[in-house]
């Protein structure tokens, strides 16, 4: 007999709602649910090590990068973001802390309009004009999430404060943990990506909603199947989005997460863990537009602490159950992380 949430994934694929997708559970230390339906690119099947784009999935292991350059000493949780990036005190940011940019309240949830005329890839560029913005907010007011700008904050803080690429830094910590996730794919990696390709509706809801365009607006081409697929897209560094993932490298993320004893606590530190897994900033979030809890990366409610990603991807920690869930789809605008959190709820 399959378990619930396989059944769901097989259905889906069937109707053709679906083009591919995985889901891990781990429940206990052990695997109650690996399975994968559909393929990776209309030809070759899903692969158990398939790994997919999962957009702000991401947003929790760019705020790892930084929480362990902090356990290092290298960096301080409450110290002004403008002591080790001086450049980014204009306009006022200079309040702007470390903690702050972490749970989204730092102000700066979009890129300015000039980033229309950069490209995706053009980091340096990218951040020089966040460093040269004026808040949305004054930070620490309010939340927003940071939907583009957060990975670029982030790796400025890491670069600023060790001389080191966020991504390159998060791949030796996976790498140390056994993690397949990436925030830069490597060479190697490459040709097990699975390709996404936009269902019915995508990206129109995102694209259209005053909120959600403005923050997602700029720079140009991060809706597109043609350029999420591209090499060039897969071998930068955007960590807030270009979160390249197998739904076990999720689940097992997960399952390490909130055990005292466990890889993350030990790598964190009791104090940096609990700030890292318990909420830190609440309100109406500017951008989602609805109540939201954060902890520094995450978002968290009674039943559950994870993030999701807008194309359909997901990973969290049930706060109900003690399940870890990793659940992924090439499927740009996929609902199928709702229907494993039914399936699993239901049981």
């Amino acid at each position: 007999m399959t378990h619930p949430v396989a059944d769901l994934l097989d259905t889906r694929v069937t109707e053709q709602l679906e083009p591919g997708a995985a889901v891990c559970v781990i429940r206990d230390g052990e695997v109650v649910v690996d399975h994968a339906a559909g393929t990776r690119d209309s030809a070759e099947p899903w692969e158990p090590d398939t790994l997919v784009m999962a957009y702000s999935v991401a947003k929790p292991f760019a705020a790892l990068v930084v929480l362990d350059v902090i356990a290092s000493g290298a960096l301080g949780l409450d110290q002004p973001v403008a002591e080790v990036w001086p450049e980014y005190a204009a306009h006022g940011k200079g309040v702007t802390t470390v903690r702050q940019v972490l749970h989204h309240s730092a102000g700066l949830p979009r890129f300015p309009d000039e980033a229309a005329d950069l490209a995706y890839d053009d980091l340096d560029g990218l951040t020089a004009l966040l460093a040269d913005a004026p808040p949305d907010f004054t930070p620490g007011s309010a939340v927003a999430e940071h939907a583009l700008t957060y990975g670029h904050l982030c790796d400025a803080l890491v670069r600023r404060a060790t001389g080191d690429d966020l991504a390159d830094r998060f791949a030796r910590i996976a790498a140390e943990h056994g993690w397949d996730l990436h925030l830069r794919v490597p060479p190697g990696d490459l040709g097990r990506c699975a390709d996404v390709v936009a269902l019915d509706g995508w990206p129109d809801d995102y694209a259209t909603d005053p909120r959600w365009a403005r923050a997602l607006a700029v720079p140009g081409g991060l809706y597109d199947p043609e350029v999420l697929n591209s090499e060039r897209f897969r071998r930068c560094s955007f960590p807030a989005i270009a979160m390249h993932a197998s739904a076990r490298g999720l689940a097992r993320f997960y399952a390490d997460l909130t055990a005292p004893d466990g890889p993350v606590a030990s790598r964190l530190g009791p104090a940096l863990h609990a700030a890292y897994v318990a909420p830190q900033a609440s309100g109406i979030d500017l951008v989602l537009g609805r109540e939201v809890t954060w902890t520094l990366g995450f978002q968290v409610d009674d039943e559950d602490l994870g993030m999701g990603g807008i194309g359909g991807c997901a990973g969290w920690w049930s706060l109900v159950d003690g399940t870890a869930v990793g659940v992924v789809t090439r499927g740009l605008g996929s609902t199928i992380a709702d229907g494993v959190w039914d399936a699993l709820a239901a049981e």
